[in-house]
């Protein structure tokens, strides 16, 4: 074995032992790809046993987390961390009960800007200054991106420069970096080539050792030869200890141990698409329809967690899939994105680029088209997905995405909270109204703005199962209501407000058929 691995090779155990009092922590990972559970796990056994570390400032860019145990929800205890900088808080929700009772400092930044932030502090620049949060809560003119009333402000300011206002992310020093790949070869470089992401891998690494920090690696393998210096995603020389994970903790995703899929190109026909199972005929299927076709021909296009995943079906079911190009934040260009706890890899991807990469392209106006989930509109047509009462979700890399794609899709039932419809011969019946509306005079925080969209001349769409709005200078107008539906009691009377009617005409009815499901 080379020596120089040799001395960096240790446990999991010992790697955390590193980790020093009042430290910052910066971890990489997107749900559970490419997140370093041994090493986090680890970080809560010795908290557990020993009390420490304690006071740490964690730093993250995507959510990293199944909702229950895993992930950054090892570290969710009060006293071991003091500080967090996350992006997006959902999946790891014990961190967000501490945020919401005020047991620790907690921003919520975008997910785009905190991985952009990292290669910032890696090249001693002050910060990252972007357009991307203006006028949302981020923005110092609201609430600087605090999430209680524990948590000081200044970690981001208005500035100008040339004749126009941006956003100054502070930079900070980065003493420790928790990161994963797929192997160290014999020097301790590391390679990824069985990942479903690249991530922010390097950018941490950079960042902590041009901070004088340490940099903690999670591999599955160890290689006897040297890797391909074309595939080397960090390079030895940044890493300080190397742990090889056991299987359980080196899961390509929190939902699947292993699918190639996610690593290899697109068979040479497209059958692979045709034998995906249609999606069933809920209000689901037809918000995914109908948001499915604003998708323009030949665009470069994002959708969501959650609701606007099934787009990506009804494309595949139409045969579209060949005619745009879906793409991930996480870094995956090309094939369908993967859903639920393996959203952020891709099926049969064309390339993967790294995280900070792709959010370049995003922040640059490089998306065509986007869909994205709601939970709160309001008479403005702000949007927000970020803070609902006692929950805290983060915006994830929703404000990079809804501040720069040309065409935006919002997709989301129309009321939450038991809702239940029934499809029937091209029609859609309420079989019982949800608890909750979505449609409020205000929203709890500005996570889209609409002040900010108009300024910059998007087509905005909102898409629920009954009706379809669009945003106008004056504020939203109702555009379309579906088969079946009464306008005054299903729609108007569910709304905290009244839209703008001019001309309304049905949602086609195909999407309410079983028709929808022929390939076109």
């Amino acid at each position: 074995m080379n020596p120089t691995l040799k001395t960096k090779l240790c446990s999991a155990d010992e790697a955390v032992r590193l980790i020093k009092d009042g430290t910052t922590v910066a971890c990489s990972g997107f749900i559970g790809s490419a997140h370093p559970e041994a090493l986090t796990a680890a970080i809560e056994k010795r908290f557990a046993s020993a009390g420490e570390p304690r006071n740490l400032t964690l730093v993250y860019a995507a959510g990293q987390g199944d909702g229950k145990t895993r992930g950054l929800n090892h570290l969710a205890h009060a006293g071991l961390v003091k500080r967090v900088i996350g992006g997006h808080w959902g999946l790891a929700p014990n961190l967000g009960k501490l945020a919401i009772v005020g047991k620790i400092e907690a921003y919520n930044f975008p997910q785009g800007v905190i991985c952009q932030l990292y290669r910032d502090i890696a090249a001693g620049r002050p910060g990252c200054i972007t357009h991307i949060g203006l006028n949302t809560f981020i923005d110092p003119i609201n609430q600087g991106g605090r999430q209680n009333d524990a948590t000081p402000d200044g970690m981001v300011e208005r500035v100008e420069l040339g004749g126009k206002t941006w956003l100054w992310y502070k930079s900070f020093p980065i003493h420790v970096g928790l990161i994963r790949a797929t192997a160290a070869d014999c020097s301790g470089n590391l390679i990824m080539d069985r990942e479903g992401i690249i991530g922010e891998v390097l950018a941490i690494a950079q960042a902590v050792h041009n901070s004088g920090g340490i940099v903690l690696a999670q591999v599955s393998e160890l290689l006897d030869t040297p890797a391909a210096p074309q595939s080397v995603r960090v390079p030895g020389i940044l890493v300080n200890r190397i742990v090889v994970a056991e299987a359980h903790e080196h899961e390509q995703t929190f939902a699947e141990a292993y699918n190639p899929a996610y690593c290899s190109p697109a068979p040479n026909d497209a059958s692979v698409w045709s034998q995906l199972e249609p999606l069933p005929m809920d209000e689901r299927r037809v918000i995914a329809a109908r948001a499915c076709d604003e998708l323009p021909d030949k665009a470069i296009a994002n959708l969501g967690l959650g609701m606007p995943e099934g787009i990506a079906r009804i494309a595949a079911e139409r045969g579209l899939l060949d005619s745009f190009t879906l793409t991930v934040e996480s870094g995956p260009i090309g094939g369908m994105p993967a859903s639920g706890l393996s959203f952020g890899a891709s099926v049969y991807p064309q390339a993967i680029i790294d995280q900070p990469a792709q959010f370049d392209f995003y922040d640059g106006g490089g998306l065509d088209f986007a869909a994205l989930g709601t939970a709160q509109v309001d008479t403005e047509g702000n949007v927000n997905v970020s803070k609902f009462g006692t929950r805290l979700a983060g915006v994830g890399g929703f404000v990079n995405i809804t501040q720069t794609a040309k065409s935006l899709v919002f997709c989301g039932t129309f009321t939450a909270g038991g809702l239940e419809v029934q499809l029937s011969h091209g029609t859609i019946v309420i079989i019982r109204e949800g608890s909750t509306h979505k449609f409020v005079r205000k929203v709890e925080q500005i996570s889209f703005s609409s002040l900010r969209s108009r300024q910059l001349g998007q087509k905005v769409l909102f898409v629920t199962e009954r009706a379809v709005f669009k945003l106008t200078s004056e504020g939203l107008e109702l555009i379309e209501v579906a088969p079946g539906i009464d306008l005054q009691k299903q729609i108007l009377d569910q709304m905290e407000f009244r839209p703008i009617i001019r001309a309304i005409r049905p949602m086609p009815a195909r999407v309410f058929n079983q028709s929808e499901r022929i390939s076109k």
